[in-house]
């Protein structure tokens, strides 16, 4: 007797959470430029991310099943680095109290979320037996998360990002921003405290005992060139 044809369901397509395409850039809060429509909004997986990372060099974000091109000027890479250089210079290289990661060390902080903050501090405590996991994208939010803005960075994408950090478990968020040379320090969403050049920027609980002067972040970083007037044209004369 013939056994009975295998049936096989098609797969799952996930559904998208939007309908028209402004609805997705209103949510997501960036400019459709920093959007990727390959895989098509709503389906993308963290597979995407590692895939288009390799292949292409480029470094997006998972939001909600969409790919978000993370933006990276130089001089935000500058002061990140910066950053880091002093962590480094404070708590020494073999750091017992946690580990720090850079602009691309993705971490998936939920399952609707990869994210990947300029800097990433995450307590030894959280990490299995003390150890960094070898996940490509491990399963961990950062007790600290440092976003230095870049010119396409947008103050309701911001907004977003803040609200997934400490949903997700981050305690502080700074928001570093080169051009005005400022700091916020977040305790929450919108709790924030700002921090001009003269200000020191502290650890908290997070990071007891460290601090540095905001205005060494941007030591290296030149002025912003003044604007040159515009030169005013003639009046035409009216044609008789």
């Amino acid at each position: 007797m013939a056994s009975a044809a295998r049936t096989t369901r098609p797969p799952k397509v996930r559904k998208a959470r939007f309908v028209m395409l402004d609805e997705l850039l209103a949510g997501l809060g960036v400019p459709a430029s920093r959007v990727r429509l390959d895989p098509p909004p709503g389906t993308a997986t963290a597979r995407d991310v590692l895939r288009i990372r390799r292949r292409e060099g480029r470094l997006f974000e998972l939001v909600d099943g969409t790919l978000v091109e993370k933006p990276m000027s130089a001089d935000a890479s500058l002061v990140a680095v910066t950053l880091v250089q002093v962590f480094a210079l404070h708590f020494g290289a073999a750091n017992k109290l946690g580990v720090f990661l850079g602009a691309d060390g993705f971490l998936r902080i939920s399952t609707r979320y990869v994210r990947a903050p300029d800097v990433s501090f995450i307590r030894r405590d959280q990490l299995p037996g003390g150890k960094f996991p070898r996940q490509p994208i491990p399963a961990l939010a950062p007790d600290l998360a440092v976003e230095v803005l870049s010119p396409t960075n947008t103050p309701a994408e911001m907004a977003r990002k803040r609200k997934e950090y400490f949903d997700s478990g981050v305690r502080l968020v700074w928001v570093i921003d080169p051009k005005a040379r400022t700091a916020g320090v977040y305790t929450s969403p919108d709790d924030v405290t700002a921090l001009g050049p003269a200000d020191t920027l502290t650890g908290g609980d997070v990071l007891p005992g460290f601090a540095v002067k905001v205005a060494d972040l941007f030591a290296d970083l030149a002025d912003e060139p003044t604007p040159k007037p515009k030169k005013a044209r003639p009046k035409r004369k009216p044609k008789k």
